[in-house]
């Protein structure tokens, strides 16, 4: 079967015309079940509001009779395109309510618009020898380049945000680019008021367990047998908060995990161990802080008093910025509406 073709006529000086022949685009065909009409007109938004944001976002034609949608353009756009309506109608009959604002979320956060433009793709890609990230949505992008950009860095935001992963992927990336010398993995010894001293084996033994996300980034990036060597030959190394004192850390990665739980005078030591030609990630989630009731946060404190420091990069992720299962998503929502309810009694 032909291709439609669209044909354009174009008056010459000579008065002979010519005829040009443009080849269209085959459309994409998309089927939505079920063929419900009001989850369908839900999707499609009043007068297809949502879908003219879509189509003027990515540049793409949308039409669809019934469940029946038809995407015209760029077959990897327009691939793309389908995915995300299936995930807005998936929305939809879970009984969320789509708004303009939604829809602008779910075109941010599925790496959609990247097709439309390679390049900026490529420079944000996080490579490493063993696997290729790519950073999805705005704020993970903000954050990376943060992160390439700036000597201290904060990645502040629930968990499952990517906030952690992504700065062992930069790590492992500067590592491989001999732009530095060690990565050093550090993290408060506070965790539901346990004290390391009551747990068995030596330092490593009883501060690896609250260490074991980024262990499991860089096995994954890097590899278990690599990891391992490298622990040996000290270019990845693991220490509780309180050994960093009287430390002056040069050419290093440092990625501050769980800053939350670290207090105001600990995170004072620790910004001011950073020596030249270090990059350093601080990252925590102020909601799950599990200080004494009476002593203050070391990540709220530092927000505050290094607000308006030149050179300091803070990047908030919230509740949208989860990529984990869905439903990781909900559960971070309803804690913090329960929360603001607690607050406002």
């Amino acid at each position: 079967m032909n291709s439609p073709c669209l044909t354009r006529r174009y008056k010459l000086a000579n008065p002979k015309q010519l005829i040009m022949t443009v080849q269209n685009p085959e459309p994409l065909h998309v089927t939505l079940e079920p063929n419900d009409s009001s989850q369908l007109s839900a999707l499609c938004g009043p007068l297809n509001t949502h879908l003219k944001q879509i189509e003027k976002r990515l540049g793409i034609t949308i039409n669809n009779r019934g469940n029946d949608f038809q995407l015209v353009g760029d077959s990897d756009v327009a691939r793309a395109a389908g995915e995300l309506l299936k995930q807005l109608y998936r929305e939809v009959a879970d009984g969320d309510k789509l708004t303009p604002e939604v829809v602008h979320l779910f075109l941010q956060e599925s790496g959609v618009e990247a097709l439309l433009d390679p390049d900026a793709e490529d420079q944000n890609l996080i490579r490493t020898r063993k696997k290729s990230i790519k950073p999805r949505g705005g704020n993970q992008i903000r954050y990376v380049d943060a992160i390439r950009g700036s000597d201290i860095n904060f990645g502040i935001g629930p968990a499952g945000t990517g906030k952690t992963y992504l700065a062992v992927a930069c790590a492992v990336e500067a590592l491989e680019q001999e732009s530095i010398r060690r990565i050093l993995l550090v993290r408060p010894a506070v965790e539901a008021g346990e004290k390391l001293g009551f747990l068995p084996g030596d330092l490593a033994q009883k501060i690896d367990p609250y260490l074991r996300p980024l262990y499991d980034a860089l096995y994954e990036l890097l590899g278990f047998e690599k990891v391992e060597k490298l622990i040996e030959r000290n270019v990845i190394e693991v220490a509780p908060l309180a050994f960093m004192r009287g430390r002056t850390l040069n050419d290093s990665f440092i990625i501050l995990d769980e800053s939350q739980n670290t207090t105001a005078e600990q995170m004072k030591m620790f910004l001011t161990r950073i020596g030249f030609g270090s990059t350093v990630v601080i990252t925590g989630d102020i909601t799950q802080i599990d200080l004494p009731v009476k002593t203050l946060s070391g990540l709220k404190h530092a927000l505050v008093v290094l607000d308006e420091v030149k050179g300091i990069s803070f990047t908030h992720f919230g509740v949208k910025d989860v990529v984990r299962h869905p439903l990781v998503q909900r559960i971070v929502e309803a804690y913090g509406k329960f929360e603001d309810n607690q607050d406002r009694r």
